[in-house]
């Protein structure tokens, strides 16, 4: 179940979140307010503590509570950001920045909304929003239409006529399994005039092994997976089965934790099956380099820095690169804490040099 709705709750999110809040939205701090601290405050007021001016900072909760403490009648930041006193206002000339008129309306009604913080959005557990009113009510055949009604309306916009049947089947088939109907399934959909039409060609792309193979494209980029090497000579190497392993978890509607589990540990779960082994192949997609004259230790250690910063990415949603050489100033992660999450895995048996005859060891072998 968690897999054929991880494609709606990424679409749902996106639809819902407007660009900038109207004027009956409540005020987000991460969607319409962060980005205007960050695009003019952050360069004196952020984290840089060596640029930082006034010891004040916007990128912390601590920071921008005492920023706008008092609301719009004894903040002192309301107080510079909408002063007309050229030298007392915010952001000074000389930064060659300039909040717009609807950049401080929108401030406003966040300070009178009690000025809420949000953090990061990775920590954020995720709520169903409340489905907007829309003027064309009989057009909202599932929640997300609510959301796309809202934003077609808002531009003063009229929404398309609905899909003839065979464009509409031509839509959902590539999108769920990335083939093009048949001509005898055009027909049987067409010809199909039961009220449920539709939800029967959804479960039968939905039980197809295409669908697998379609939905695992993405979780292949996020994986860097490749059946070379990468580097140097970009050699030959077989990593099909952690590729059949991920369809075959799609199209088996594998749980969310078992499918994060498996492909992070899955060797080092208690009697680990064939499977589970090969799973665990998700931490050996990294590029590989077997060039002459290159220091095995520097690219052992380059393939534990691609380890953690994939690890990062991919399952906690965050970006850990900047943690190698300094506390990471946008992501809430200091630099000791990357080097203990490196030292975990940084345990790896692979050697720095590898080979472009196969796969290095450690192997599984698959018959």
């Amino acid at each position: 179940m968690l897999f054929r709705l991880s494609c709606s709750i990424v679409l749902f999110a996106v639809v819902a979140a407007p660009a900038v809040a109207s004027a009956a939205d409540e005020v987000s701090f991460n969607r319409d307010i962060r980005p205007l601290l960050s695009n003019n405050c952050f360069q004196c007021h952020g984290p840089d503590e060596a640029h930082r001016k006034a010891d004040l900072r916007f990128d912390t909760e601590e920071g921008v509570q005492a920023a706008f403490e008092g609301g719009l009648d004894f903040s002192e930041a309301w107080f510079r950001i909408t002063t007309d006193d050229v030298d007392e206002r915010m952001p000074p000339a000389s930064a060659h920045k300039e909040l717009k008129p609807d950049e401080i309306a929108l401030l406003k009604r966040w300070i009178e909304q009690g000025a809420p913080w949000e953090g990061h959005w990775a920590f954020i557990t995720p709520r169903k929003a409340e489905l907007p009113a829309v003027k064309h009510q009989d057009r909202v055949a599932n929640p997300i239409d609510a959301f796309i009604l809202q934003r077609v309306e808002a531009q003063g916009l009229s929404p398309s006529e609905p899909a003839d049947r065979e464009r509409l089947l031509r839509r959902v088939t590539f999108d769920l399994t990335g083939l093009p109907p048949t001509l005898e399934e055009i027909d049987d959909f067409i010809n199909d005039q039961s009220p449920n039409a539709y939800e029967k060609v959804v479960d039968r792309l939905l039980a197809s092994e295409h669908y697998g193979e379609r939905m695992a494209l993405a979780w292949m980029d996020a994986a860097r997976y490749g059946d070379s090497s990468v580097f140097h000579a970009d050699g030959h190497r077989d990593m099909w089965a952690w590729r059949d392993w991920v369809i075959n978890a799609y199209n088996d509607n594998m749980p969310f934790d078992r499918f994060t589990v498996e492909q992070l540990a899955g060797d080092l779960l208690p009697e680990a099956t064939l499977e589970q082994r090969i799973a665990s192949g998700f931490h050996r997609n990294h590029g590989t380099s077997d060039e002459g004259g290159a220091i095995a230790e520097e690219y052992r250690v380059e393939y534990i820095v691609d380890r953690v910063k994939t690890t990062g990415n991919v399952w906690l949603g965050l970006t850990l690169e900047c943690g190698q050489c300094h506390d990471h100033k946008y992501d809430p992660l200091t630099q000791r804490e990357y080097y203990q999450l490196y030292a975990f895995f940084n345990n790896a048996a692979d050697p720095g040099m590898q080979t472009r005859r196969g796969n290095q060891t450690p192997t599984v072998a698959i018959e």
